[in-house]
């Protein structure tokens, strides 16, 4: 018997599980909160919006993706404040992922996310 395909079949199959390994296994680690949620009164609510397009607005107003950074920095001043992240349904995921990593590194600690609704599959 001929094995030769059979080995040229898997070799095939190993080459495409390993490009597509690194892609399926990328992750951004967000520490989330455990327990019940609490309520804080005079919390001070900023809101990060993402639109189709991939524009950013920060409490409604436009804000280049580059000053992001330090205007976070600037906003979670106050020891109060939190940071809402909407996002447009057909915004892509890329910017997302590298807007949810910049919110990270400016050291954001206090996050929610609204309007998750909208991305529910109904089967």
């Amino acid at each position: 018997m001929n094995i030769t395909p059979l080995i040229d079949v898997l070799l095939v199959l190993l080459i495409m599980m390993i490009l597509t390994l690194p892609v399926a296994t990328h992750t951004v680690a967000v520490d989330l909160p455990n327990g019940a949620p609490r309520t804080v009164p005079d919390q001070k609510m900023h809101r990060l919006e993402i639109a189709a397009s991939g524009a950013l607005s920060l409490d409604g107003a436009a804000i280049a993706e580059s000053a992001l950074p330090d205007q976070l920095v600037a906003t979670m001043a106050d020891k109060d404040a939190t940071l809402t992240i909407r996002a447009d349904a057909a915004a892509r995921y890329e910017t997302f992922d590298r807007v949810l990593a910049t919110v990270k590194r400016a050291g954001v600690t206090r996050l929610g996310f609204v309007g998750n609704d909208q991305f529910k599959q109904v089967f």
